[in-house]
């Protein structure tokens, strides 16, 4: 026998029935959107991590931040020759860092978990990431165009992008080998094939994934992720970090005078 309804419980039914849609269109709505229906991602964003010094996990006592691992499963999957090079190169990471001692461009994904903000650039047909660390750049194509045959590789690689739903799904090739993934020394060949993904969580926030394929250093692909948080301080804006003169004012300052005793 179906027990009867009263009237309050037939109101209460009711509000709640209400507020559903009402939450399902709070959570959607509060995704900017451009005129083409696609989140609008542009703004200034950073990472409040210290993947860029270790992606996995870390101690301070090894002259930076500690932190937790952003890899998938905690580990990065090294065939046994390159975690070989990965240990020489953290053993000489203070000399031999391409970004924190040369001023190279830092490449992708590294140049999103730096510890400076970058900004997005969203039109239509190409998508631009700006970067506060020295002046780096990328233009990401959503226009369908392939990467090109024949180019050389580059610092940064070359960005295809496309729209998985609320996702931007970016395909990066042709990136140079030189660049390292983080201060510890963790690296990739000329092979590394970087597939990133930006989903925005809500107005503020975006999750950041990067999956990382490189057959001549690492076992399988493997997975990095973490938040990107907008940057929302009065007139923010991407600054100049001049890297280059930072290096020779630091080793002008650092340099003992020719003829003094030592």
């Amino acid at each position: 026998m179906t027990p009867k309804r009263g009237p309050r419980f037939k109101a209460v039914l009711a509000m709640l029935l209400s507020v559903i849609p009402a939450v399902g269109q709070a959570q959607t709505g509060n995704i900017p959107r451009g005129p083409d229906g696609k989140p609008d991602l542009s703004g200034v964003w950073q990472v409040l991590n210290s993947a860029a010094w270790d992606l996995q996990d870390h101690t301070g006592a090894l002259n930076f931040p500690p932190g937790q691992s952003v890899v998938e499963g905690g580990t990065i999957p090294y065939l046994p020759a390159a975690a070989a090079k990965q240990r020489d190169n953290f053993e000489h990471r203070e000399t031999d860092d391409p970004a924190e001692v040369t001023c190279y461009l830092p490449g992708v994904p590294r140049v999103t978990y730096m510890p400076f903000p970058f900004e997005i650039i969203q039109t239509p047909k190409v998508i631009v990431f700006s970067y506060e660390f020295a002046h780096a750049r990328r233009h990401v194509f959503t226009d369908g165009s392939p990467h090109p045959a024949g180019f050389p590789d580059f610092w940064m690689g070359d960005s295809r992008g496309r729209w998985e739903g609320d996702t931007l799904v970016v395909d990066v090739t042709n990136l140079d080998e030189r660049t390292w993934l983080d201060h510890a020394g963790n690296f990739h060949s000329d092979a590394l094939h970087v597939v990133e993904r930006y989903t925005p969580i809500d107005a503020s926030h975006l999750m950041y994934e990067a999956t990382l394929e490189d057959p001549k250093v690492f076992s399988r692909p493997w997975k990095i992720s973490m938040p990107l948080y907008r940057r929302i301080d009065k007139n923010v804006k991407i600054l100049e970090y001049e890297c280059v003169y930072y290096l020779q004012d630091k080793r002008y300052s650092n340099a003992k005078p020719v003829g003094v005793p030592q």
